[in-house]
């Protein structure tokens, strides 16, 4: 057995460098999003200023953005720090039509991905036991960036109303 086992592990050895995948293909959208960005908006839960940063992790197979925005208290609301952590990755074909979204609010959101010309937008799944959620990034120019973000409720999953917009710069290197 052991005679045999040596030949499967010698070929497994050389042929797993040329079935490897390219892991650094499938990013071309999200170029202009990768690196730090700073921005400032306003929505429902008030006035706020954030941060966060988009970059590839895992060598190439998926993007990580890390978020944190800190909202303004209001006569309603106390100030809040509001951070999240979305994970885009690649269907089985290399193109990052996915993300999952974690937050520390107790929000997990899956996202399906969608390409316009200078606009990624992700929207999630219709689910009738919760709201529906839009994320979009448009690039107005190659260090200023729009992020929208809107909300469906369950009875009109299409009725997309805003909920937080802002423009963010891309901090200088």
């Amino acid at each position: 057995m052991r005679k045999l086992l040596w030949p499967v592990i010698l070929i497994l050895l050389f042929v797993q460098p040329l079935i490897a995948q390219d892991n650094t293909t499938g990013w071309e959208k999200w170029q202009y999003l990768l690196g730090e960005w700073n921005g400032e908006g306003s929505g429902q839960p008030g006035a706020g200023a954030g941060s966060f940063t988009l970059k590839t992790k895992l060598g190439g197979c998926i993007l990580e953005r890390k978020g944190k925005t800190e909202i303004s208290a209001t006569a309603a609301s106390p100030a809040l720090i509001h951070e999240d952590v979305m994970i885009i990755y690649k269907n089985r074909d290399g193109n990052p039509v996915k993300a999952i979204y974690f937050d520390n609010e107790n929000h997990v959101i899956n996202y399906e991905i969608t390409y316009s010309d200078k606009k990624i937008i992700m929207t999630s799944e219709i689910n009738p036991a919760m709201p529906r959620f839009r994320l979009a990034y448009e690039m107005l120019d190659n260090n200023l960036m729009n992020t929208r973000f809107e909300i469906a409720m369950p009875s009109a999953p299409e009725a997309f109303k805003m909920y937080m917009e802002g423009k963010s710069r891309k901090k200088e290197i």
